[in-house]
């Protein structure tokens, strides 16, 4: 027969247990909840989406380009470039705060820093001007290059700062091309690094690269997913503790 004190202490650890594991339930539930769903749809257009419903859409194509239209309803669209083919937001769903150019941004309760680059090596004098977006999403900060035409400057790095998953530009011709892609993701010591604005069956008329060009160029101590499938689910824990971890995403 268990005494008073001791059936006190049994109930007591009981409960702690159970609160130990209610706490590791909760923290589990804020792990999952922590985490952004990146889909490629194709060019340079992705969107970026938490299971809170927040989402952020870049660069999205006018209908007749090729990709199909996004399906995504974001709360806010970044325009890299005044291209047609990154700055078609009449071809976005939904009610939307649309962000261009350089400087801090707030919209949709999140801050983005728009860093000026340019869409070529000549200091805009062929392609113009263009912007990379800076900001954060369950923990991580993302960037996407857009049409990034250059090495980046020290300058440019610092407004930059921190990244841990990167969308880049790998096609060449009208942007950096696969060897100066890989140089750009060291650079920026990227973590997570996803391909974009490739040649592919969709859109074979450009005269630029096709993934497997990037793909040869990747050094041989990075790891690269292919996860078949247009979309990757990402948190802090996914980021590798070293190196870094290139996911090819399918537009389809």
């Amino acid at each position: 027969m268990l005494t008073v004190p001791t059936f006190l202490t049994t109930c007591a650890v009981v409960v702690a247990l159970a609160a130990g594991l209610c706490a590791s339930a909760h923290a589990e539930q804020r792990k999952d909840a922590a985490a952004v769903t990146i889909r490629w749809w194709g060019q340079a257009c992705t969107s970026f989406t938490t299971p809170d419903g927040k989402c952020v859409l870049v660069d999205p194509f006018p209908a007749d380009f090729g990709y199909a239209s996004p399906t995504a309803e974001p709360q806010v669209c970044l325009v890299t470039h005044e291209h047609a083919d990154h700055n078609s937001v009449s071809n976005v769903k939904g009610k939307l705060e649309v962000v261009r150019g350089a400087g801090a941004h707030e919209a949709a309760g999140l801050v983005f820093a728009g860093v000026a680059t340019f869409h070529d090596d000549q200091q805009g004098a062929k392609r113009g001007p263009n912007t990379v977006y800076v900001w954060q999403m369950a923990g991580l900060r993302l960037a996407h290059l857009g049409d990034l035409g250059h090495l980046l400057t020290q300058e440019q790095l610092r407004e930059i700062g921190k990244v841990d998953v990167v969308l880049v530009p790998v096609g060449g011709f009208y942007t950096i091309d696969a060897k100066q892609a890989v140089e750009v993701i060291r650079q920026l010591s990227a973590k997570i690094a996803i391909p974009m604005h490739y040649k592919t069956k969709a859109l074979s008329r450009l005269p630029i690269a096709p993934r497997d060009d990037f793909l040869k160029a990747v050094p041989d101590d990075w790891a690269v997913e292919r996860p078949a499938a247009t979309s990757a689910t990402l948190s802090l824990a996914a980021l590798p503790a070293a190196g870094v971890k290139v996911i090819v995403l399918n537009y389809e």
